[in-house]
């Protein structure tokens, strides 16, 4: 018999980021199908004998061609099948799900209904009844036909078997959707889906099937990761809908760094960013693009006193970018302080890094609200006194620490980004060494700080934003080489975000792996 449960729940997000990113790694969605849809299969195989009767039910998406594999395979075993599709085959959108139907098409043994709506649904007979309708990730109400194929399938007296989720089974949280399949067997893929446990009633016995995902890819930032991330723009959307960032930063010395948050964060959708700078720098800044918003604070360098004029700001955004170009002013210091008191007691989200990690260390504490803190190796010394280990486990370990000391997440630079919340980390092998030029650090910042403007979870943000920067530079590189500087990453951002499988062939070409 299988396993039970023995890996921690998944959620359906990461889920979806995992099978994104295995494809990105060379595994297809269509051999995950396979694997998936061989082992319900398998399942069936070892507690029936092939005189049993099944029925199948599919969906017309990645459930439904999990549904149509079992299919396939229980036919080659020598049982008799039917499949009951709930809608018409020509409606099949997902590709790995059209491409199993299509071979479905051509077993004159497997008789194939299609049913349009309610009125259609056939009277069947089977001992066992596969229920493969919808899978992880269905949200809402159950639409006809759907709702009817649930409760038709309930009044059947066979040995009933869903795959991967009940059917009107929310996976993560076990509510139903207006009716459920209450199964016998639930045979989930990877590892239990989080609402299963609330659902005991209609899972049945639940079964964790190995489809040929390792455990390291969970591990692995992915196009899966972006995807999740992005927020969709619908038609009707209206300013301050994808969010408000304010960047603080810049001093007498450093002007650039600030404006390559503020431009980064354009780029990744925001609809506002306000650039709050002491007033010279920040007239400067103002001169350099037209889609600059700045905030002209008193004096040369940032102090405590300026945190007045910034506290309506702080109300009005969505997220704060705290930190680049600030300089290391004894006031400076003290204003980091100030600002994230401020940022706190407003219950914003907020981005630390650069002078602000500095200024940050010396008074370091654990956050109260959503951070993301991102040092490189030197800044992560300064943070917290010890310096990085050279083993890979090692690392994680200790960033994972200072992630839960500090109740904020790590998002450590390097070759090799590293990740880190209390309880999950990953790395990201984006990015290449042209990527040494000064402010790459600083448009990270601004694609991190945009996705918890959006409402982005912090870790989910950092695991993000640290895969589109790495792309964006790979990119630039596969077209002008090495001699990038930061300006060159911000066209980028954009297309990486409307298609970040398109970094596999940029990925392929620089062999990298973790």
């Amino acid at each position: 018999m299988a396993k039970k449960e023995t890996r921690s729940a998944i959620s359906s997000r990461e889920m979806r980021a995992l099978e994104l990113n295995a494809e990105y790694f060379g595994i297809s969605l269509l051999q995950l199908m396979e694997n998936a849809g061989r082992g319900v299969a398998a399942e069936i195989a070892e507690r029936f004998d092939e005189s049993k009767s099944v029925v199948v039910f599919c969906g017309l998406g990645g459930n439904g061609g999990d549904g149509f594999v079992v299919a396939r395979h229980l036919l080659s075993m020598g049982f008799g099948v039917t499949v009951v599709l709930a809608g018409r085959s020509e409606e099949i959108s997902h590709e790995a799900a059209a491409e199993n139907f299509f071979a479905l098409r051509f077993l004159s043994e497997l008789p194939i209904i299609e049913v349009s709506d309610s009125s259609a649904i056939p009277h069947v007979e089977a001992n066992i009844i596969v229920d493969a309708l919808l899978g992880t990730g269905a949200k809402g109400r159950l639409k006809p036909p759907t709702y009817q194929l649930v409760e038709y399938i309930n009044s059947l007296s066979g040995f009933k078997i869903a795959v991967d989720v009940p059917t009107g089974i929310d996976s993560d949280t076990g509510e139903t959707m207006g009716a459920a399949v209450k199964s016998d067997v639930t045979v989930t893929f990877h590892a239990p889906k989080i609402g299963l446990g609330n659902a005991k009633k209609y899972v049945g016995e639940a079964i964790v099937k190995n489809i040929g995902l390792p455990q390291q890819l969970e591990n692995l930032a992915g196009p899966g990761d972006v995807m999740v991330a992005t927020k969709k723009r619908a038609p009707s959307a209206h300013k301050g809908d994808f969010g408000r960032v304010l960047a603080i930063g810049g001093s007498e010395v450093f002007s650039g760094a600030p404006t390559l948050v503020s431009l980064a964060a354009l780029r990744t959708g925001v609809d506002i960013v306000y650039l709050a700078a002491p007033a010279k720098t920040a007239l400067a800044i103002s001169s350099m693009s037209p889609d600059l918003i700045t905030v002209k604070l008193d004096g040369n360098h940032l102090k405590p006193g300026n945190i007045d004029e910034l506290k309506p700001y702080v109300e009005a955004v969505d997220a704060v970018v705290l930190g680049p170009g600030l300089g290391l002013h004894p006031d400076t210091r003290e204003f980091v302080e100030t600002c994230i008191d401020a940022v706190e007691a407003a219950g914003k989200p907020l981005l630390l890094d650069a002078d602000g990690l500095k200024a940050f260390a010396k008074f370091k504490r654990p956050l109260k609200i959503p951070a993301v803190l991102t040092p490189h190796a030197g800044e992560y010394t300064l943070l917290t006194g010890q310096k990085l280990p050279d083993g890979s486990a090692e690392r994680v370990d200790m960033v994972q620490k200072t992630a839960a000391e500090l109740n904020a997440v790590v998002l450590l630079k390097g070759k090799v980004d590293l990740i880190c919340s209390k309880k999950r980390f990953k790395l990201n092998l984006t990015g290449n060494p042209g990527m040494t030029v000064g402010g790459t650090g600083d448009v990270l910042s601004g694609i991190v700080g945009a996705l918890l403007a959006q409402k982005v979870d912090a870790f989910e943000a950092a695991v993000a934003g640290a895969f589109v920067n790495g792309a964006a530079g790979d990119f630039v590189v596969s077209e002008i080489g090495y001699h990038m500087v930061a300006t060159d990453l911000l066209d980028w951002i954009p297309r990486v975000f409307d298609d970040p499988m398109s970094h596999v062939k940029v990925r392929k070409q620089s062999g990298a792996v973790a």
